[in-house]
């Protein structure tokens, strides 16, 4: 897989996805909706780790600045 993800876009899924971990441990969201979110939430982890978000591909996006 290649890089398709920058810092910057790495950074606000992190932050996303601590957020919504955040209103699940305080019951500010729960039932079905809540358990959407912390799946989305875990996406969100994932594909920052590898740097790579599958959805990028078809769209044609590149958020990752290559060093040359």
């Amino acid at each position: 897989m290649k890089r398709n993800m920058g810092n910057l876009d790495r950074g606000i899924r992190v932050l996303i996805a601590i957020v919504i971990a955040g209103l699940f441990k305080y019951d500010v969201i729960e039932g079905i909706f809540a358990y959407i979110l912390m799946g989305l939430a875990l996406i969100f982890l994932l594909t920052s780790l590898m740097n790579f978000c599958p959805l990028y591909v078809p769209l044609g996006t590149n958020t990752y600045k290559s060093k040359k």
